[in-house]
């Protein structure tokens, strides 16, 4: 059973290190929630450290960007790591070819041209990415959808049954299938992968629940003076990715139930009617160690 907190302060003893998703914990795509803010400052000034860890398929200093605009204070935060450092990571190292095709938004542009510290040396080590049409491709990059503000999935069906055709494997920088924009939900690369399995492509996929983000964040976490020993606890609202991934690591998971799924909970965003998570979880078969409305 999951134990309800009102509070991170609750727990925040027990830990060394947090791993922190963004979307829906952290802020909503427009605007940081204020009370998660002081959280994680609280938990800093008392020594611990916090890395945002997101299925964002853009380069860190892309999301970092993204932080510094909505105003989320740099001393909130020790390090970022995405999945789209990850994807970079195999895209560099050849896991779909040399040879790729694209689809993602403009947007994204900078997964083929910005990388972070740890990740530059690989890309002068190895010959450069070629992006090329579908029929002429290795494999697909695919870090979501061209316009996700109007396109769905089925919009991409011909694209997708190519690369089918062609035995193209895809590499998803964004496992999510959905994430909040303020009051609107939109599609991910997540769900593009999904298509593609669906009609018997496959997808390889390097964020949240997948081992390749978490394996950087520890190394990130290190790099940080922090110890291969240190007690970590993962933070998100993504059931399938945040909580199966800590769970997964072997680490405690504080799921917000507030975020992607509130409606499942009851009327009071703030504080999850336990009878009803409790049933929704035992449907999900994951329970994470502790749960709270908002991260607080």
């Amino acid at each position: 059973m999951t134990q309800i907190i009102g509070n991170l302060s609750d727990i925040s003893a027990r830990y060394d290190a947090v791993f922190c998703d963004l979307w829906g914990c952290l802020h909503n795509g427009v605007t940081p929630f204020p009370a998660a803010v002081a959280a994680l400052q609280a938990f800093r000034a008392k020594g611990g450290r916090v890395i945002l860890l997101t299925n964002a398929p853009r380069p860190k200093s892309s999301i970092i960007k993204q932080l510094d605009d909505m105003s989320v204070p740099r001393d909130a935060w020790d390090d970022v790591v995405t999945s789209g450092d990850a994807a970079q990571f195999a895209m560099l190292a050849g896991a779909v070819g040399r040879k790729v095709h694209f689809i993602g938004a403009p947007k994204d542009e900078a997964f083929f041209t910005d990388f972070a510290d740890d990740l530059q040396s690989l890309a002068d080590s190895h010959p450069p990415i070629e992006r090329v049409a579908a029929k002429d491709a290795e494999g697909l990059i695919v870090t979501g959808l061209v316009d996700d503000l109007s396109q769905t999935p089925d919009d991409y069906r011909a694209t997708l049954l190519l690369a089918k055709t062609l035995g193209l494997p895809m590499l998803c920088a964004n496992p999510d299938i959905i994430v909040h924009m303020g009051d609107k939900l939109l599609y991910c690369a997540g769900a593009l992968a999904k298509a593609y399995e669906d009609i018997g492509g496959k997808a390889l996929y390097f964020g949240k629940p997948h081992p390749p983000i978490y394996d950087l964040a520890r190394r990130r976490l290190t790099a940080l003076g922090g110890s291969d020993e240190a007690q970590i606890l993962c933070i998100g609202d993504g059931i399938q990715t945040d909580v199966q991934g800590a769970i997964g690591e072997g680490l405690d998971a504080l799921f917000v139930t507030g975020g992607i799924a509130h409606e499942s909970f009851g009327a009071d965003s703030n504080n999850p009617n336990k009878d009803l998570l409790e049933d929704w979880l035992q449907d999900t078969q994951l329970s994470p160690a502790y749960s709270i409305g908002h991260l607080r």
